[in-house]
């Protein structure tokens, strides 16, 4: 009898069989030593909460905004590179079950799906997400893409100007499709769902830019482009830039520190949210959590903080919320979830993470996810 998926990381080990390698490690790895990332992690564990007793518990309620959006959690769905290389479809698969939980998906510019495909397939309007390229055309057209296909709020993510080195991604020889390396197909051979389920779907590129650029016509030269185009000279005077251009719900995501955290500010946009890639960028930065509070002392009361980087429970998601957070987005819990069994999967994710969330709550005392504060941190001595 198979063992129920009672966790994150029950789905996390079902994911690791199921996904090929060189994908499975793209989701779950960061760069360099990977301090950080493991950081983003363990760094929640150290935080106590307060249990209170004898409290009416009854008519309990997650619901909240996020950016002005009514969510049945303050949770999203995180841009993720790459999602439909975890299962066929995988972004228009999230996109169905985050729009059925009542949450925010947000649709990476490097996504295996289109804009144009995850809007005639989702059920709601999704968010995306906004690399800036040194083709400064090819992002107005992304941009007008987004708008076309009725986003409601565009994610820009700051933390991208040049790649951080990802030992596993060069190890495995991470391409999409996965080149026909003996090692690769020796891997493939072991993952018969994976590979039977990517033979039906035609979506097997990077979808948002496969025919919109000039003289891009196969995946090598496609991989090479990406490479060459994120653009080191990004400011914040191209935020206006943005701004302007999106003229919607603007949220940036990268900020770590307090100093960048008032310029995000400045800036006009809607939100931030503390993030560093998911350990992906600067290895020896600090994890998400830690770098939370100065961050939302800084500028909480001028704009909406959100936080990314290491979720993995309702647990993590409630003590976020109790240091600030206006609301959190998962990138590797849903991820596992999806690489485990598609939209069920990220659905199992989801209803895991809703359930830990709830009745955490309830047993600090509490009945609405909007009264959560740092009075349910425990006092430490």
């Amino acid at each position: 009898m198979a063992r129920p998926i009672m966790t994150i990381a029950d789905l996390r080990q079902l994911a690791k069989r199921r996904v090929p390698r060189m994908f499975y490690d793209y989701c779950d790895s960061g760069s360099w030593t990977e301090s950080t990332y493991r950081q983003n992690e363990s760094d929640f564990v150290p935080i106590k909460l307060r249990q209170r007793v004898a409290v009416d518990m009854r008519d309990r309620t997650l619901e909240t905004t996020m950016v002005g959006q009514k969510v049945s959690m303050p949770l999203a769905l995180a841009p993720t590179g790459l999602t439909g290389m975890q299962f066929a479809d995988g972004e228009i698969l999230a996109a169905r079950a985050a729009a059925k939980a009542g949450v925010p998906f947000t649709l990476s510019t490097m996504s295996i799906c289109s804009i144009e495909d995850v809007a005639e397939h989702s059920p709601e309007p999704f968010w995306f997400q906004l690399y800036v390229m040194r083709d400064r055309d090819f992002v107005a057209r992304l941009i007008a893409r987004a708008k076309a296909a009725g986003c409601s709020a565009l994610v820009l993510t700051l933390d991208l100007q040049v790649l951080g080195q990802r030992h596993k991604d060069i190890v495995n020889g991470l391409s999409t499709p996965p080149r026909m390396t003996i090692p690769n197909m020796i891997n493939l051979a072991t993952k018969p769902l994976w590979c039977m389920n990517m033979l039906r779907t035609k979506r097997r590129g990077f979808g948002n830019i496969a025919g919109h650029v000039a003289g891009v016509e196969d995946m090598r030269s496609l991989s090479t482009w990406t490479a060459q185009q994120f653009d080191p000279a990004l400011s914040w005077d191209d935020i206006k830039w943005i701004r302007d251009l999106w003229g919607g719900k603007l949220i940036l995501k990268g900020i770590l520190d307090p100093e960048d955290a008032d310029m995000a500010a400045r800036s006009g946009a809607d939100a931030l949210i503390v993030s560093n890639h998911g350990g992906r960028q600067l290895d020896g930065a600090l994890s998400s959590i830690s770098a939370l509070p100065p961050v939302v002392e800084t500028v909480g009361d001028r704009m909406e903080v959100f936080m990314d980087g290491g979720i993995r429970s309702g647990q993590d998601v409630i003590k976020a919320l109790a240091l600030g957070a206006k609301g959190v987005f998962i990138g590797r819990a849903f991820l596992y979830g999806l690489g485990a069994d598609g939209e069920r999967g990220v659905t199992a994710a989801l209803e895991i993470i809703r359930k830990e969330l709830d009745i955490t709550m309830a047993l600090c005392g509490l009945r609405d996810i909007k009264q959560v504060d740092r009075r349910i941190i425990a006092r430490q001595s």
